[in-house]
């Protein structure tokens, strides 16, 4: 048995430095050195392996390992969804929703078809006042002089497309 350990001895330090290392990187943000030297590790284990006892030990292990990876992630992904780990800082439980009173950006459809004076000269974006109002608004593509009359024509999304009203 000790034989055996001493002449596996460099493949099995290879397997657990580069699953340690593996294990480093996932609670490290990126994918940075432990991750690809983890990689290179496991790749050196199967290719010593592949030299001492052939191509299919190679493959057996190479199974191994990602049967390994695939339950170590799993193991982890059930923990934290529901786990010990669901409770850590690190996991973000919390959720804005709109049902919860959250918005990303106001409903600005209301102010379709208002008019309104420009605050400053549109080319094409500045600043009108509709009824009190200031908003950030954006020409249909021509230059408005400030304190011309505008219509708002559409809204796409945070942004309010005005037209310039013919003067009276």
């Amino acid at each position: 048995m000790l034989e055996f350990l001493l002449t596996n001895l460099p493949i099995l330090i290879c397997v657990v430095a580069g699953l340690a290392l593996l294990i480093v990187e996932a609670f490290m943000p990126g994918f940075g050195v432990p991750g690809v030297s983890g990689i290179i590790l496991l790749l050196i284990s199967a290719a010593l392996l592949w030299v001492k006892a052939g191509p299919l030990a190679a493959l057996g292990l190479v199974v191994v390992i990602v049967a390994l990876i695939a339950i170590l992630l799993s193991i982890a992904l059930k923990s934290a969804s529901s786990g010990r780990l669901s409770k850590s800082p690190i996991i973000l439980s919390d959720s804005e929703r709109s049902e919860d009173g959250y918005i990303s950006n106001n409903d600005m459809s209301v102010f379709v078809g208002r008019e309104g004076t420009t605050r400053t000269v549109l080319r094409p974006s500045g600043i009108a006042d509709f009824d009190g109002v200031r908003l950030n608004v954006v020409s249909d593509g021509s230059f408005i002089k400030q304190g011309a009359r505008v219509r708002i024509e559409r809204v796409e999304g945070s942004r309010i497309v005005v037209h310039d009203l013919p003067e009276q």
